[in-house]
């Protein structure tokens, strides 16, 4: 269940779902998801083989991360995966969720135009792209949303020790919508972003950007899980979310997936696995 709509709507959604599904006697888990993964679709792998293993369905609304937490704020969600610690780590203080579970994570580019008109292309650090980027009043493009890749964003901004304003710099009004039509759009600007690769080699031939800035270590994208607190909202499936949990940081289950998702079609993974229990097992 991908969801793109008023929070409202998205709440009714999920209620009748949840009204239903327990009506059935089936298990059940909600998870509100940043959009990303959803888009790459390893969300929907993880859901249908955790499904064939144990019985448990899952269900996802997709929005951006401080979004995903708004809607998780509701009551109506049992699991987030979300990709902002300074979000993810308000939304734990402030008594919603329990725990940020390291899962997997991906890193991002800065893309822009062949033509490269800001000369950021192999330049070592995004802070150094970005002021370059800002010098030559290029157009950069922001989704502008509070998403996880808008804060990764703003976070790259501020290491440059820039606060972005002018014409050069654009919010991109549909941003909300998620990184796929932000990086079509800036794909018809001719102008530069931030995006996540996962996003990048999903529609890469759609599109004539390339990566032009990569592999500073400040563009690293890890992305959590954080339980709903059961204790905040009563009616939080924890059982089955911690079995589901367990399933997705386990380095013979979901880890594992996590590590091949993408290989076969792009050459590479998309993800890597990250939990806790997958570097524990790398150890050995």
């Amino acid at each position: 269940m991908k969801v793109f709509i008023g929070k409202l709507t998205v709440l009714l959604i999920l209620v009748c779902s949840s009204l239903a599904l327990a009506a059935n006697g089936d298990k059940f888990v909600f998870l509100s998801s940043t959009i990303g993964p959803i888009d790459a679709g390893i969300v929907s792998a993880l859901e249908d083989q955790f499904e064939k293993d144990t019985g448990i369905r899952v269900r996802h609304v997709g929005a951006g991360t401080g979004a995903a937490l708004d809607i998780a704020r509701k009551g109506e969600i049992d699991l987030v995966m979300v990709h902002a610690k300074s979000l993810e780590e308000k939304f734990i203080a402030d008594g919603f969720g329990t725990d940020r579970i390291p899962l997997m994570y991906n890193d991002f580019v800065i893309v822009g135009p062949a033509s490269d008109p800001a000369a950021i292309k192999g330049t070592k650090t995004a802070a150094e792209a970005l002021k370059k980027i800002m010098d030559s009043n290029s157009l950069f493009i922001s989704r502008g949303d509070k998403s996880g890749t808008h804060v990764a964003e703003m976070e790259l901004w501020g290491k440059a020790g820039i606060k972005p304003s002018g014409l050069w710099y654009t919010v991109y009004e549909k941003g909300a919508e998620g990184n796929v039509p932000t990086l079509k759009y800036t794909d018809q600007k001719e102008a530069y972003t931030v995006i996540d690769r996962a996003t990048y080699l999903s529609i890469k031939d759609q599109i004539k950007l390339a990566v032009l800035v990569e592999g500073d270590e400040a563009l690293l994208n890890f992305i959590s899980l954080i339980p709903v607190s059961q204790s905040k909202f009563p009616k939080v499936n924890k059982k089955d979310t911690m079995t589901f949990v367990k399933w997705l940081t386990s380095p013979k289950k979901g880890q594992l997936i996590i590590r091949d998702f993408g290989k076969d079609k792009y050459g590479s993974p998309l993800f890597f696995p990250n939990s806790m229990e997958w570097q524990k097992a790398q150890k050995k």
